[in-house]
């Protein structure tokens, strides 16, 4: 794609995400957009969102389950930046700045020393990992009705919207993250239930892979940085007024609230 057709689309995910009004599919419009495109479009965006004062606080690691890898035909996962304005520390949601929002819950790897690619190996992750949370994360599409495929996903910041991490932590050597359980209520009512095996088979393989990943567009895993590390299970929707509660096996409750 031409650098003006990769700043167009940058600019009118920009402006949906500022007004919450949904764009139709960039596939759509472009169905020459590739990969590589997508993420460029997505720098365009990460670079003006720190040039307007906003600060990353780490990465987040999309389609990690072989369902959601089967629905838009891909065999490896995506990754979005994280700001620290998109943590939800008071576990509040505001809705009306989002779209379409749904909750997803996971661990969040948070960083003691940097990770840097090409080789980046299980033992790395745990040794760079100071300790991991429960957490949700509220993804969220500046594409109508969700019609996404994997470039649109991509160049809209692999669908980031908000984070909320969980107030346990525990060093990765006192819990197994593949056999970890969650359980998820929306409203009271139980509707997802996972297990940290769904993750790549281990939350900190996704970790490694999205560590070798980033060196192939310059950018690197840095200290202190959270990296969230891909859902449990499906994602259910979220409106004004829905409360969702998560009980993991080790990591305790997390409560979320729309408002």
């Amino acid at each position: 794609m031409h650098d003006h057709e990769i700043q167009s689309l940058a600019d009118a995910l920009y402006n949906a995400e500022r007004n919450a009004v949904p764009i139709p599919p960039l596939t759509k419009q472009y169905d020459t957009l590739t990969i590589t495109d997508a993420y460029a479009i997505q720098m365009i965006n990460i670079e003006r969102a720190e040039a307007m004062g906003y600060g990353i606080s780490g990465k987040k690691i999309g389609l990690t389950s072989p369902g959601m890898q089967r629905l838009l035909g891909v065999d490896e996962p995506d990754y979005g930046h994280l700001f620290s304005e998109m943590d939800c520390a008071d576990a509040t949601v505001d809705s009306v700045k989002l779209i379409g929002p749904k909750v997803e819950a996971e661990i969040a790897f948070i960083l003691s020393a940097d990770l840097t690619g090409p080789s980046v190996s299980l033992d790395d992750v745990r040794n760079a990992t100071d300790h991991v949370v429960g957490a949700f994360e509220i993804v969220d599409s500046r594409v109508a009705d969700w019609k996404i495929k994997l470039a649109d996903t991509v160049a809209d910041n692999a669908s980031s919207g908000r984070y909320i991490l969980g107030e346990k932590r525990l060093r990765l050597s006192d819990v197994d993250l593949a056999a970890e359980t969650m359980k998820l209520y929306k409203n009271g009512s139980l509707v997802e239930e996972g297990v940290g095996a769904n993750v790549l088979g281990d939350p900190c393989i996704a970790v490694a892979w999205l560590a070798n990943k980033l060196l192939s567009y310059g950018v690197a895993l840095k200290k202190g940085e959270i990296v969230l590390s891909g859902a449990f299970s499906a994602a259910p929707e979220a409106a004004k007024g829905d409360i969702f509660n998560v009980e993991f096996s080790s990591f305790g409750t997390i409560k979320a609230s729309f408002i």
